[in-house]
């Protein structure tokens, strides 16, 4: 398959994104001058937009986009913006996507309070509309994000993830959010319970392949507009995929030396000393295998669905995203 790029891949709904991004904008808008202020400073943050592209994308292999396609994609990017600005003040963060945080800009206090004020204007749009259906996947999904957030923290603080509990934590904070971005995609065009389930795992497939390729990136990427800084994952003393799977191979000794430099914390940790402990151990080359596995599994998922211009866009979408740089 030929490698597109994300403009490339979005081709077949551009008019549709276009319109999408300006329903995202006005569903931002508040009378509370401070409240409108923070979203306008959150526009200019221009990021991927995957998730909604996802919900478009999923709408038009499976149907026709239409307004509850729009609704939905809107939903999930409310509920994903909230969830970075939340992360942002959890993490301690002074940037995203090379902006000062709204917790640098406005502190923790307003940042939180930010994050619910999105989160609520997600929900309000699936109550107001009655797309109840939207609510239930929806709700569920912040429950499991939630729910991996707090199980990573745990682990953070002990130190002691396996590669069980890693992909319970990576479904739960990422692939959930993507799966919900499919469903609601599917939800919104068809009752046909084979397109919608198919629709559901491709996303959830799709996003274990990316938050695994995001993982990989820690150790051998580097610090862009979208990107995070190498070793950024270490310094925050997360056990990610192909740091597990080097603890597992490389001798008890070398191990617990290992974890003792990370235990020692950011400013410590020997970030170089632990990336290449993890190449030497193939840590890198075994997660890149398992993520194609999983790219593999989401573009089976498309198998029910007949060729299109669409399905060709999330094909190439599971690409793009094993094969990202940032």
């Amino acid at each position: 398959m030929i490698k597109k790029s994300l403009s490339e891949i979005a081709r077949p709904i551009d008019g549709e994104l276009k319109k999408f991004n300006e329903i995202f904008k006005e569903s931002l808008k508040s009378k509370v001058t401070l409240v409108d202020l923070v979203a306008r400073y959150i526009l200019k943050q221009k990021g991927k937009k995957i998730r909604p592209l996802l919900v478009l994308l999923s709408s038009k292999v499976a149907g026709e986009i239409s307004d509850r396609s729009y609704r939905g994609a809107a939903m999930v990017e409310l509920l994903h913006t909230a969830t970075l600005v939340h992360d942002d003040v959890v993490d301690n963060a002074e940037t995203r996507r090379n902006f000062p945080s709204i917790n640098a800009v406005w502190k923790n206090k307003i940042a939180v309070l930010m994050g619910d004020y999105l989160l609520s204007r997600g929900l309000m749009i699936a109550v107001y509309q009655k797309d109840f259906d939207f609510l239930k996947v929806i709700t569920d999904t912040v429950k499991r994000m939630s729910e991996g957030e707090l199980l990573q923290i745990s682990k953070t603080r002990k130190l002691n993830n396996d590669e069980e509990t890693y992909f319970r934590i990576i479904s739960d904070k990422t692939a959930s959010l993507f799966s919900t971005c499919c469903e609601v995609g599917a939800l919104a065009v068809t009752t046909d319970e084979e397109k919608i389930k198919s629709l559901r795992e491709f996303g959830e497939n799709l996003g274990i392949a990316f938050q695994i390729r995001d993982d990989i990136l820690d150790y051998v990427g580097s610090k862009s507009v979208f990107g995070k800084p190498l070793g950024g994952d270490i310094k925050e003393k997360k056990l990610t995929l192909p740091l597990i799977h080097a603890l597992s191979k490389a001798p008890a000794d070398e191990s617990k030396k290992i974890i003792s430099s990370i235990k020692s914390g950011a400013k410590k940790v020997n970030v170089e000393e632990v990336i290449a402990f993890v190449q030497r151990y193939d840590g890198i080359t075994y997660a890149d295998q398992i993520a194609k596995e999983y790219a593999g599994k989401a573009v089976n998922n498309l198998k029910v669905f007949n060729d299109s211009e669409s399905k060709l866009s999330l094909e190439s979408l599971v690409s793009f995203v094993i094969e990202r740089k940032n």
